[in-house]
């Protein structure tokens, strides 16, 4: 005889702390947050199942059902949706979320799925009454979920590619493949500012640009939540603004072009979003190496490493060299 999981009292439970982890004490829920959180949730029960793709297909497909309704289409508003650092962090809350959830969940994965789906169905027909339409509520949810699993696939898929193709095949060592893959995201990053963005985005003293940091900060958690520890050493031994630039060119070009073809075939097609997805996949590729026993490379290495890639190639192209288009 085995337990069975108490659906009701998990369903209010787990609606209580969405609720909560999208909560200000001054400027009440943020609904966007909560569409995030929601996003993260259900990506991460996507990868319990064996095909992720199809699990998140069927999903959108049961939710439709419940609510009733088909997503809002046409174009989104440019604004509509959060820039993809901030959709990056709140999706990652979310899942994380999901799992210290999980871990009390007693019954089979389809039955966890369909009593979030109930839960998410209940907080969008709510919002409905506050004048929030559902349809564009479901649409807003499936482009988070959508980009969410981008990022995670990606930084998977990308680390694989680095691996079996530039390791195995070229004899690049895990440095190589922390370089190139960080050094991909600064191109990015620099690629999708325009001229005004670019000149605001220089560095001044040896602060980083804001866009500059968010990337790199997507990057940085994402070693963190796979185990490489945190602290002050990921700037160590960055070199000043007043030498010459230094990005891993070699390693980028030869790294980018299968970069961009993994991205279109996930139809991932922002360079900022790319930037993001990239920095993810740096991150990890900093765990891979750097984790374990016996590390290829010790974290104090390889955290600065990554560093000096990402910016050295963000100010190659900020500063108008031939890198920005070859």
């Amino acid at each position: 005889m085995f337990a069975l999981t108490n659906k009701p009292e998990m369903g209010a439970r787990f609606y209580s702390a969405l609720i909560q982890l999208s909560a200000d004490h001054e400027r009440g829920v943020d609904s966007m947050k909560v569409i995030q959180h929601m996003a993260g949730v259900l990506v991460e029960i996507y990868l319990t199942f064996e095909d992720p793709d199809q699990a998140m297909q069927a999903s959108f497909k049961k939710m439709a059902q419940l609510l009733g309704c088909h997503p809002a289409k046409g174009m989104l508003a440019p604004y509509a949706l959060p820039p993809a650092h901030i959709i990056d962090y709140e999706t990652e809350r979310g899942r994380l979320a999901a799992r210290v959830f999980f871990e009390e969940w007693l019954d089979c994965n389809f039955e966890l799925h369909d009593l979030i789906i109930t839960v998410f169905h209940q907080v969008i027909v709510g919002w409905e009454e506050m004048s929030v339409s559902r349809a564009e509520t479901f649409r807003l949810l499936m482009e988070c979920v959508k980009k969410c699993m981008a990022f995670e696939v990606s930084a998977q898929e990308l680390c694989d590619i680095s691996i079996d193709s530039k390791v195995g095949k070229n004899g690049w060592s895990g440095g190589d493949c922390i370089s190139a893959l960080s050094g991909v995201a600064g191109r990015r990053l620099a690629i999708s500012l325009s001229g005004d963005e670019m000149s605001a985005g220089l560095f001044r003293g040896s602060d980083l640009p804001d866009t500059l940091d968010r990337v790199v900060y997507s990057m940085t958690q994402e070693a963190v939540r796979l185990g490489v520890p945190a602290g002050s050493d990921w700037r160590f031994g960055l070199a000043a603004n007043d030498t010459p630039i230094n990005a891993p060119v070699r390693l980028i070009r030869e790294l980018e072009p299968m970069c961009l073809r993994f991205f279109r075939a996930i139809e991932l097609s922002g360079s900022y979003d790319q930037a993001i997805a990239c920095a993810k996949a740096a991150g990890r590729m900093i765990a891979v190496t750097s984790g374990g026993e016996l590390p290829e490379i010790e974290p104090t290495i390889a955290k600065p490493l990554a560093m000096a890639a990402i910016t050295e190639s963000y100010k190659y192209v900020c500063l108008d060299f031939e890198m920005v288009s070859y």
